[in-house]
Parts: structure tokens; sequence; C-alpha cells
């Protein structure tokens, strides 16, 4: 009795179908291949590859962005004339984007994984071509629009660096599994070497990554700590109230804040009041109050014009900062109140608080009646208030040696970065500069000169530690409320262990690549152990191994297309000598 076997006993594959079905629609077992891809597949995986690290860059720079999503709106504001959140439908789309492209790169890395060959669906095609054209158009409008803020990336790097080295070094390391599987699975070849050369470069460069991230600020030792620095606050908490209205200011007293800061514009009757904007069309009704005036300048209005505005109900419409909900009604009726307030009403409240003072003032268009009388305006205001003059800030560097002269006693603060000779010229005695220029080593240098330096704007309590370990004397902040609760950095490692934790990455991603490499050449030496007729002629199996059942698929779906000569040789030839060997049996036993 003779028992038949099949060659192949097929197993469902449900992960592998799902695999191919979704990345290029080979939902049946004969529509897969273990042939090469493609050249035109190859470059499509690598329009998915500059689609996906376009996009994980774009998300990383609009995630550490978020300590400037006011300003980006207000930029829009000063372009289109209306005001509204921008950053929603670039947060919903790149998030929408991003996580498309990283299914179907995962879904490219499996068929890289499990030898399949790629053929990428037509519609994926047009999508992730429409991600990429729509991600580049992205990047270019934001350095048109708001090129200044690419420095947050490379500051962010200073506090995320040393998390991101490990994240992609395990990365790396983990690839290294499909680098290796694809090398010793085919046959050499100068695409293989170039695959190699890259994987090892990349690998290289991340191992000698701590260098350069070994100068972040965060890397050093607690005794160098400089103490923690004061919350000045920007226009009060404009996250809680109206900006640059009594409220507002009141908030930021409830949080600590060492000092309160405001743009001043002077009125048509020569009264300093407090305002961002040129016009009023963002913060106020004036478009209910005077409809004809609502694109007039903010200081062709007079004190009593103004005073009648309401200065509240913008907020608790736009809700600027997400945060109305979290108000109490109270809150709200409170701040849907509040009219614009004067210089002299926040000269008192800091008077009453004992906190200093930092003025941003505002130049009056040309044809101003106060055109030439503005800082005179200004400075009378300041000696009326009784507020002691020493804990007033001067930011404005026009007359600033006639306001010098008249009133002495002001601490004189430049807005812009100069040399440590050239401010001890001007008498100047702070700074008051954007973060981003708030660099470590010329923080040391002003320092040593006696000049203190205050960074804007920080909201967020990673970049409030990275100034802190820098070294400011103090920062501009919209959400003081926040940066209170931030009673140390968030992170600070000593060099020895930062150099610890280095060495340690390296050594165990070496090892872990040499064994993975070990791994994948010792179980394909396995693989081409077996041969054609060991498969063909084996004996009846429970459960034949995965290895047996790949060597049998290779060898049916290779024979759909070229049938091995050298295999029908061998069947023949073994049929052969089983037939002689039953005739010399009944030759020698012919009963």
């Amino acid at each position: 009795m003779v028992k038949h076997q099949p060659l192949q006993v097929y197993e469902r594959q449900l992960c592998l179908s799902c695999v191919t079905g979704i990345y290029g629609c080979r939902w049946k077992r004969y529509q897969r291949s273990q042939d090469d891809t493609s050249k035109w597949e190859c470059t499509w995986f690598f329009i998915l590859c500059c689609s996906f690290f376009l996009l994980l860059f774009w998300s990383y720079f609009w995630w550490e962005a978020h300590n400037d999503y006011n300003e980006f709106n207000w930029l829009l504001y000063n372009r289109s004339g209306e005001w509204s959140d921008g950053t929603v439908p670039i947060l919903t789309t790149t998030v929408v984007g991003f996580t498309y492209t990283t299914i179907l790169m995962g879904l490219a890395l499996c068929h890289i994984a499990l030898g399949q060959q790629m053929n990428l669906f037509w519609i994926h095609k047009v999508c992730v071509l429409a991600v990429l054209l729509t991600t580049i158009t992205g990047v270019v409008s934001i350095d048109d629009l708001w090129r200044t803020e690419w420095d947050i990336v490379i500051i962010s790097l200073q506090f995320t660096g040393p998390f991101l080295h490990i994240g992609a070094v395990v990365a790396m390391t983990a690839l290294g599994w499909l680098v290796a599987g694809f090398v010793v699975r085919g046959e050499r070849s100068r695409f293989q070497m170039v695959v190699v050369v890259v994987y090892v470069s990349v690998l290289l460069a991340l191992y000698l990554a701590p260098l350069a991230i070994s100068s972040s600020p965060c890397v050093m030792d607690k005794t160098s700590l400089r103490p923690r620095p004061l919350v000045i606050g920007r226009r009060g908490a404009p996250m809680l109230a109206p900006e640059n209205t009594l409220m507002s200011f009141n908030k930021a007293l409830q949080h600590s804040v060492s000092a309160l800061e405001a743009d001043v514009a002077v009125s048509l009757d020569g009264v300093p009041f407090l305002m961002r904007d040129r016009t009023l069309r963002r913060t106020t009704d004036v478009q209910r109050v005077f409809p004809l005036r609502q694109s007039d300048d903010a200081s062709l209005f007079t004190w009593t014009e103004l005073r009648s505005l309401n200065a509240g109900l913008w907020f608790l419409k736009d809700d600027p900062f997400w945060t109305v909900a979290s108000m109490s009604p109270r809150e709200r009726r409170r701040a849907g109140n509040q009219t614009v307030c004067s210089l002299s009403d926040l000269l008192r409240l800091a008077l009453r608080a004992n906190v200093s003072v930092v003025i941003s003032l505002r130049r009056p268009p040309s044809g101003h009646p106060r055109y030439a009388l503005w800082v005179n305006d200004t400075l009378r205001a300041l000696q009326r208030s009784g507020i002691p003059l020493d804990k007033v800030m001067w930011t404005l560097d026009v007359d600033r040696e006639k306001v010098r002269r008249v009133v002495p006693r002001l601490q004189q603060t430049s807005q812009r970065k100069l040399s440590l000779k050239e401010l001890r010229q001007k008498g100047i005695t702070a700074l008051t500069i954007r973060y981003s220029l708030a660099l470590p080593q010329d923080i040391r240098q002003y320092s040593s000169g006696n000049v203190s330096v205050n960074a804007h704007t920080v909201n967020e309590p990673w970049l409030y530690s990275v100034m802190w370990c820098s070294g400011v004397t103090s920062v501009s902040s919209e959400a003081p409320n926040i940066l209170k609760d931030v009673p140390q950095p968030i992170w600070l490692l000593s060099p020895d262990v930062y150099y610890l934790i280095w060495i340690a990455s390296v050594l165990v991603s070496f090892a872990a690549v040499v064994a993975i490499c070990v791994h994948q050449k010792w179980k394909m030496s396995g693989m081409q152990s077996y041969n054609p007729e060991q498969i063909m002629l084996s004996a009846v199996v429970r459960r034949p191994s995965r290895d047996v059942n790949i060597m049998k698929e290779k060898l049916i779906f290779s024979a759909l297309v070229t049938f091995p000569a050298c295999l029908l040789i061998r069947v023949n030839s073994t049929l052969n000598r089983k037939r002689e060997e039953d005739e010399a049996s009944r030759t020698k036993h012919p009963t």
C-alpha cells in the first residue's frame, strides 16, 4: 500500500494577507510573490520614506512650537485681519498624515522582514505623493511667515536630545534585524553593499551623537546651577484673562510674578494706555461702538473713547488659549466687563504689590498730535504714579540719552542683543531678548559684566528648564500659572552620569547588532540545508516546520515560471533506480 503525501499543506496566513492586502491590495495567496522588488516599487518606497521622515520632522516642530502658538496666531491675524486659531487645521492634518504614513511604513518594513515583494497600491501612491507635497508646501510657508521659529528645533534638542538619542539607537538596533535578513537572504550585489554602508554609517553617527548633545545646558553639575529665574507676567496672565487688562495683571500677581510687562501706546489726548495691536479690532468691541473707525490706529482715539470700549468679551468669544472652559461663571462675568487699561492703572497696581514694571512703548503714527511728545507723556505718567523709578525697566532706544538725563533712576534695558562694551557705553544694565538668542556662553559673559538677561516668551516647563540651566536671570511668560509649578529643572545630569549612560547604550546596541547578524546567518544556513529531493520524498509529518513549508512554497511558485531541470533529473533518476531495484528483486525471486 502506497501512502501519498501532498507536496504542500497550505496554512491560513491571516497576518500575511493583511500586510500584503492593506499595502498592495494583494489579498490572495497567488497574488503574492517572494521575488525581488522592482526598481519602480523601490522608488515608491523611497518616496514613502521621504514622506515619513519629513512628516516626523514636521510633527516634532509643531509639538515643540506649542510654546509659541499664540504668537503664530497673532502673525496670521496681522496678515489676514481676522483672528482664528490657525494651529488647529495644521495639527489635524499633521496627525492624520503622520499616522497614515507611519502605518504604510510599518507595512513596508513587514514586507522586507517576511521576504515579500513590495507593490504599493495605486491609491496609496497618490495619497503618499499628496502628503509629501502638502508637507513641503507647509515647510516653505512657515519658512516665509515664521522663519525665526525654526530655532525652537535646535533649542528643544538641548532638552530632548539624550532621550531621542536612546530612542534612535533602539530603533536602529531593531532595524538591524531587517538589514541583516536582507543581506543574508539575497545574493551579493552592489545594492546590498550600499544598504550595509548606509546602515553602519547612520549607526556610527548615532553612537557619536552625544559628543554634540553633551553641550546641552542641562548636562552640568548640580552645584553649578544658578538660582531659579524670576517670572515676569507678559501682558499679565493672558491665558487666564484678557491681555493687558487689570484682571490679567491681578491674575499674574496671584501666581507670584516678580514684575509685570505691558505694551504701551499714547492716545490722541496724550494718555498712555495698554494695547498690543495697531488697531482695536481684535481686543475690543470697536466694531460695535465705532464701526467706521475699526481700522484706525489705536492711538487716534481719545482716552474717553478708549475707556468706553469693552476689552474682555473678545477673550470669551475667541478663547485664544483654550482656557475659557476652565473659568468659573464669576470669572467669566468679570472678564466680560474689562475695559482698556491705562499705564497709570498698571503703575498703581505694581506699587501696591511692590513689583517691577517692564514697558514696551509704541510710537504713534506721523501726524499724531503727540508724535513729538509721546516719550514725555510716558515719563510724566511714571513720575506721577509714585512708583520707585528703579523698579521700571525702560526698553525704548529712542531718546535714551535724554531719558537718562531726565529720569536717571530708570533701569535702562535693551531689547537688542548688544556687546558688553556697547551696553556699558549706553548705561544699560539689563537685556530682554527672545529665548532663541539667550545662549549659555553669552549669558555667562553678560553675568560677568553685571548685566541681567530676561528671555521671552517662555510658556512651557521644558523651555523654562533650559533657560534656567542656561543661567538667565528672569523670563517673561504668558503662563505664570504653569511655571509656578516648576520648582527645579525637569532633568539635570552630571557629565559623568551622562557619559556612563552613553557608553552603556552603545555597548548594548553593538552587542545586539552582532547577535542579530549571527542569528540571521545561522537561520539562513539552516534553511539552505534543505534540498528538493528530501522535501518531496520526506515522510508524512503531522505539523511540518515553517522553514520546510517555506522551501516547499518556493519550489511550487518557481516551478510555475521555470521548472528546474535539475529537479526533474533528480526525480527521474530516483524513479529509475527504484524501478531497477524492483526488477532485480523479481529476477531473484521469480515466484
